[in-house]
C-alpha cells in the first residue's frame, strides 16, 4: 500500500507513452462491449471503493485535512456516481441512437436508410483536483464518464493526494481485471512533464480538467496547439455571485446572511461553487457584521488542502484587499488555519472597476457589494464573467425577468433562495458555464449527461445490416432507446404511444 511517506516516482515520458499506448489497446478491445457489460466493469469498481472504505478515508484525511465524515460522504457519492452511470448506459440514452429507414416519398426527395450513434472517443486524459480528493479525482465525474462513454482513461494523479491517488488508481485497475476488462483501459500517471505529454500524446483524444484558471488556461492552449487539436472540458474558475432583492433582504437579512456565511465557509471556502460575492442593499454596518461575526465564529477552521492553494489563496486575497475602492469589513488572520475575511465594496465603485467580479478567491474570505437600488442589478450581472452558477435570493412572488436573464446569459444553473455548494449528482444538473468557468460550456462535467462529453456521432448510409454497429441493429440486439423513423422508441423498438 501507498502511503503519504512513500515518494512517489514521477512518471517518465516513455512511461507516460507505455501507457496510453495500453489504453488505446483496451479501448479498441472493449468499445464494442454491450452496455450491460460495461455496467459491471462500473459496478464493479463501486463496490471495491466501498470494500476499502476504511482503508481510503484515512490516507485521505492524512493528506488533505479534510474531516473523516466530509470525506465519507465524497466518497459515498463518487460510488453513487458510478452506479447511477452503470443504470444510464444500459438504458441507452447516451448513444442517441437514431434510425431513417429508407423512404421513396420523404418530403424533400427520396430518402436513403441512414442511421446515427454516437461513439467513443477513444483514449481520455483526466487531471484529478486538489479539493475533492474522490468525487473530482482519480475516479471521480471525468474519469467515471470517460469510461461509461466507452473510453480508456490515462488518470494524471494530483500532487495534494498523491498516495490516495496511487492507492485509489491500483483499487480501480485491480477491480477492472477481476471484472474481465481489457487491460490497460485505466490506469495513472505523476508528474508535471507526464502530465503535459498526457495533452501532447496522439492518441489522446480528449482531455477531462478541474483546477486553476491559470493551470487550466495552460493546458487548453496546449490542446489547442496540436497539430490536430483535442477537446478540452476545463472547469477554471467562478466567483458564483448571489443578488438579494430589498424585499427578500428586510423580511429575512439574517436568514440569508447565515446560509451565506455557512456556504462561503464550507470546506474553508474550497468549493468551486462557493459563493465569493453578495449583492445585497446597503445596509447598517455594526449590525450586519455583527450577525456575520456571530455565524463565522461557528465555522471550523483547518489547513487548507495544499500549499500551493494556501499561497493562491493569500495572493487573490491581497490583491482584492489592495483595490482602492475595497475595505474590510471583517478581518481573517494568516493562521495556519485562517479565520474568515469579509470584505466590502459598493456598486458605484464596481461599475467603475469590475475586478472583484473577476477575481475568484480560493478559500475563506468572500466580497459584500452594497447597492442603493435594485435598478443596478442587472447592469452588475451583465459585468460578470462566464460562472458555474449565479444565485437568486427573493420573495416568492417577485418577478425578476431581466434579472434571471442577465445571470442565466452568464452561467450554467441559477439558483433561487438556495446556496450553490453541493452539487447533486442526478439526470438534470448542470455543472458547467461560460468562459472562464469552463471552456466548453455546452457541455456538464456532473450528472448523466456528462458521458456525452466524451463521445461523438458517426451516421452509416445504406449498410448492410450484419455490418451495422448493435447500437444501430435492427433487432436492437442491446435492447436500447432508439429514435425510428422520427418516433422515440421503448427498448422493445415500439413507438412511444402506441398499444403495448
Amino acid at each position: 500500500m501507498t502511503t503519504t511517506a512513500d515518494v512517489l516516482p514521477t512518471t517518465s515520458t516513455e512511461q507516460l507513452d507505455e501507457r496510453v499506448r495500453a489504453a488505446r489497446t483496451g479501448y479498441e478491445q472493449a468499445r464494442e462491449v454491450a452496455p450491460r457489460r460495461r455496467a459491471e466493469w462500473l459496478e464493479a469498481i463501486a463496490s471495491a471503493l466501498e470494500e476499502h472504505a476504511e482503508e481510503l478515508v484515512p490516507l485521505a484525511r492524512e493528506e488533505s485535512h479534510l474531516a473523516t465524515g466530509r470525506l465519507q460522504g465524497e466518497l459515498k457519492r463518487t460510488v453513487f456516481q458510478l452506479r447511477l452511470f452503470a443504470d444510464e448506459i444500459v438504458g441507452g440514452e447516451h448513444f442517441a441512437a437514431t434510425i431513417d429507414h429508407e423512404d421513396p416519398s420523404w418530403g424533400m426527395g427520396p430518402r436513403p436508410d441512414i442511421r446515427r450513434v454516437n461513439v467513443p472517443l477513444g483514449v481520455v486524459g483526466v487531471f484529478g483536483a486538489s479539493n475533492f480528493p474522490f468525487a473530482f479525482s482519480v475516479i471521480g465525474g471525468d474519469s467515471a464518464s470517460a469510461l461509461a462513454a466507452g473510453c480508456a482513461v490515462v488518470h494524471k494523479i494530483h500532487e495534494g493526494h498523491q498516495g490516495l491517488g496511487a492507492r485509489t488508481g491500483q483499487i480501480v485497475t485491480e477491480a477492472l481485471e477481476a471484472a474481465g476488462a481489457p487491460a490497460g483501459l485505466f490506469s495513472t500517471v505523476t508528474g508535471r512533464t507526464a502530465g503535459q505529454a498526457l495533452v501532447d500524446h496522439p492518441l489522446v483524444r480528449a482531455i477531462g480538467f478541474t483546477g486553476s484558471p491559470a493551470g487550466g488556461r495552460a493546458l487548453f492552449d496546449r490542446a489547442c496547439r496540436r497539430p490536430v487539436p483535442i477537446p478540452f472540458y476545463g472547469e477554471l474558475g467562478s466567483v458564483n455571485p448571489v443578488f438579494v432583492t430589498e424585499r427578500a433582504w428586510a423580511a429575512r437579512r439574517d436568514e440569508i446572511l447565515a446560509g451565506y456565511a455557512n456556504a462561503a465557509t464550507m470546506g474553508m471556502g474550497q468549493f468551486c461553487t462557493k459563493p465569493g460575492v453578495i449583492v445585497v442593499p446597503a445596509f447598517d454596518v455594526d449590525e450586519v457584521t455583527d450577525v456575520l461575526r456571530r455565524e463565522l465564529g461557528t465555522k471550523p477552521l483547518t489547513a487548507l488542502l495544499t500549499p500551493g492553494l494556501r499561497e493562491g489563496f493569500d495572493t487573490a486575497l491581497a490583491a482584492v484587499r489592495a483595490l482602492p475602492a475595497v475595505d474590510d469589513l471583517i478581518v481573517g488572520d494568516d493562521a495556519e488555519a485562517p479565520r474568515p475575511t469579509v470584505l466590502i465594496t459598493t456598486s458605484e465603485d464596481v461599475r467603475d472597476d469590475a475586478t472583484v467580479l473577476e477575481r475568484e478567491i480560493f478559500g475563506p474570505a468572500t466580497v459584500i457589494i452594497q447597492y442603493r437600488s435594485e435598478d443596478e442589478l442587472e447592469e452588475l450581472a451583465s459585468l460578470l464573467g462566464g460562472q458555474l452558477t449565479a444565485t437568486i435570493q427573493a420573495e416568492p412572488d417577485e418577478r425578476l425577468t431581466g434579472l434571471v436573464s442577465a445571470l442565466h446569459a452568464k452561467s450554467g444553473r441559477v439558483l433561487w433562495n438556495s446556496w450553490p455548494t453541493g452539487v447533486t449528482v442526478s439526470y438534470a444538473q448542470h455543472h458547467g458555464g461560460p468562459y472562464p468557468a469552463t471552456t466548453a460550456p455546452a457541455t456538464t462535467s456532473v450528472g448523466t449527461a456528462s458521458i456525452g462529453r466524451f463521445m461523438r456521432p458517426v451516421a452509416y448510409q445504406s449498410f448492410p445490416e450484419a455490418q451495422l454497429p448493435s447500437a444501430l441493429r435492427e433487432a436492437n440486439p442491446w435492447a436500447i432507446a432508439r429514435r425510428v423513423d422520427g418516433h422515440r422508441t421503448r427498448k422493445s423498438n415500439t413507438p412511444e404511444g402506441e398499444a403495448r
